[in-house]
């Protein structure tokens, strides 16, 4: 059954499997994506569920002119800009210790990132501009068309296609300076 008719499916009947499998499939990849926003793995779940429960709450409305993955990504991506604008008037006091957390232990995210090569190209995405990397993120990470993309990141196409154009460029410029010779292809 695809995404939409799982959703319509709950949104009639209260089908709480048909919800459960909509997070089963995206749980994940919405996590990674909130994650490379957020640059912290619990605030990333903490959005996701919430992502979730605006979709199940059913007051958010899906059209249905994009597919129910891009509609969630775009919800969730809207929660997390409205976290960082709420958590960029926090501060930690002078007199408290900031833990460092040195161990890669239970954190998939950066399990998945085992090879010297995905870890640099990791470290390049976190210092090119955070809309290229979110528009390359979408693109090559999630693999989203230009439309879904577009949706996602509230821009018109134009404006994404030079996002990536420019991202590509910032990325590989940053893989140079980093030590990277892996050739043109990036």
């Amino acid at each position: 059954m695809s995404d939409e008719e799982l959703y319509r499916r709950y949104l009639s009947a209260k089908d709480n499997n048909a919800l459960k499998t909509l997070l089963e499939r995206h749980r994940e990849e919405l996590v990674f994506f909130l994650y490379r926003i957020l640059k912290n793995m619990e605030d990333a779940e903490d959005i996701m569920l919430d992502a979730y429960a605006v979709a199940a709450s059913g007051t958010t409305k899906f059209s249905g002119k994009s597919s129910f993955k891009t509609w969630l990504f775009a919800i969730g991506r809207n929660l997390a800009l409205k976290h960082i604008r709420k958590r960029h008037f926090l501060f930690i006091p002078l007199n408290e210790e900031v833990e460092v957390v040195e161990s890669n232990e239970g954190r998939p995210d950066l399990e998945m990132l085992k090879t010297e090569k995905n870890q640099m190209l990791y470290d390049a995405m976190g210092k090119i501009n955070p809309d290229y990397r979110e528009a390359l993120h979408l693109m090559y990470f999630e693999s989203m068309e230009i439309d879904d993309i577009s949706e996602v990141m509230g821009k018109n196409k134009k404006q994404v296609y030079n996002l990536i154009s420019r991202g590509k460029i910032a990325l590989k410029e940053t893989l140079q300076s980093m030590g990277f010779d892996g050739g043109s292809n990036i």
